[in-house]
């Protein structure tokens, strides 16, 4: 029974997509913090977007749950580990708390929560499967740093407007990547995917393309304005090679290579994109 209890735990953690769902709240929070200093704030605030994603990404699973069934078996509800009430509490739970984290920011964050639930639903229940689940992702992305920014600070600076182009670039990045580590299982079950209609190979090099664009969007703006140096200047130095290196495990030939490099060149640039904010604010 006590095994059995843990199988469960593990199988409703792994239900809401924990890495994605965790890095984008530490990114969240980390934004916060650069943007007032408060840490009661920023914590709230990543556990907001934590819990955002957590819904976005047991839907994902519930959705699926159809098509998983005999095709992935290793799945928490194909697997039995969630049922299908308990998957769709998680998904109404995880979207209720972070939309009541939200709520001490003003109504403006609150309006912004409901956003992202609508970005991340929209992929869920209509992108996937098509040429164009990129899009949630090239337009969700940019919204990490603008809810830590409006959520501790309640205003949003006027350089938020050089961040929106380089973060469409880096989320749609992103979205290839992701898509490209699972080609395989994809065609296995008839999934389309921006990857699948590219290929491994032309998903690569749009992928490197576009994340050479959001780089030297990123590092021009910040030199021009003379905000390229100290521990903020640090931070985008110290993601980009995390971004190489997951540009090379993401052309591996097996789909386990390709997801660490998907999740490499997301921390990466989190980092990165952190380690601009921290420099535009001239912290």
């Amino acid at each position: 029974m006590e095994f059995a209890g843990r199988a469960r735990l593990a199988g409703a953690i792994r239900l809401i997509h924990p890495f994605p769902s965790l890095l984008d709240g530490l990114v969240v929070a980390g934004i916060a913090i650069v943007a007032t200093g408060e840490w009661p704030t920023a914590v709230r605030l990543g556990i907001s977007m934590t819990a955002l994603q957590a819904s976005i990404g047991s839907l994902n699973d519930l959705v699926d749950a159809p098509s998983d069934a005999g095709r992935k078996p290793g799945k928490p509800i194909p697997a039995d580990l969630v049922s299908l009430p308990a998957a769709r509490a998680i998904v109404v739970g995880a979207a209720g708390l972070g939309i009541a984290s939200a709520v001490p920011s003003g109504l403006a964050l609150v309006a912004l929560a409901a956003v992202v639930l609508g970005i991340g639903y929209g992929y869920d229940l209509l992108a996937k499967g098509t040429a164009w689940s990129w899009l949630p992702f090239a337009v969700g992305i940019p919204i990490l740093p603008l809810y830590g920014w409006l959520g501790a600070a309640g205003t949003v600076p006027g350089w938020f407007t050089a961040l929106l182009p380089m973060a469409v670039l880096a989320g749609t990045a992103l979205a290839i990547a992701n898509a490209s580590a699972d080609v395989e299982r994809d065609l296995a079950t008839g999934i389309g995917s921006i990857a699948t209609h590219l290929g491994l190979e032309r998903a690569w090099w749009a992928d490197l393309g576009l994340v050479l664009a959001a780089l030297a969007l990123a590092v021009g703006w910040l030199a021009t304005a003379g905000h390229l140096q100290g521990a903020a200047g640090s931070l985008v130095a110290l993601g980009t090679p995390l971004v190489g290196i997951g540009l090379a495990l993401s052309r591996g030939s097996a789909a386990g290579i390709r997801e660490r490099g998907w999740q490499v060149q997301a921390i990466g640039i989190a980092v990165i994109g952190t380690g601009w904010v921290w420099a535009a604010a001239g912290a």
